[in-house]
């Protein structure tokens, strides 16, 4: 049996809570290693310094964080009766579209219009 839309949009919104909280131990770990060892950040020999590690991260969690908004806007959106309805022009957005991106809010012309 398929999932439903929303089963599919729940499970994502647990996947993304789960890579959240793997992103944000991670971050602590970063913190706590560079604060109990003396590492020069500026002078790292192997490259990656600790200030780079900590800025993908903190990149990481930020866009984890902005797809969880996506994913709760169109479990709301699919509660009220509106998902699937681009907020720019109010017209339908086509099936492929929603099935590549799920959390699609505009179609493919006024995404194109950007």
């Amino acid at each position: 049996m398929t999932p439903s839309l929303e089963e599919r949009l729940a499970a994502e919104r647990l996947r993304t809570l789960e890579r959240i909280a793997a992103l944000d131990r991670d971050r602590t770990g970063l913190i706590e290693s560079s604060t109990s060892t003396g590492v020069d950040d500026e002078h790292d020999p192997e490259g990656a310094t600790i200030a780079f590690e900590r800025a993908q991260l903190e990149a990481l969690l930020d866009q984890s964080h902005r797809h969880l908004s996506e994913l709760d806007r169109s479990l709301r959106q699919l509660e009220e009766g509106a998902y699937g309805r681009c907020e720019v022009c109010g017209d339908a957005i086509a099936p492929e579209r929603l099935a590549a991106r799920p959390t699609a809010s505009t179609c493919i012309t006024c995404a194109a219009r950007g």
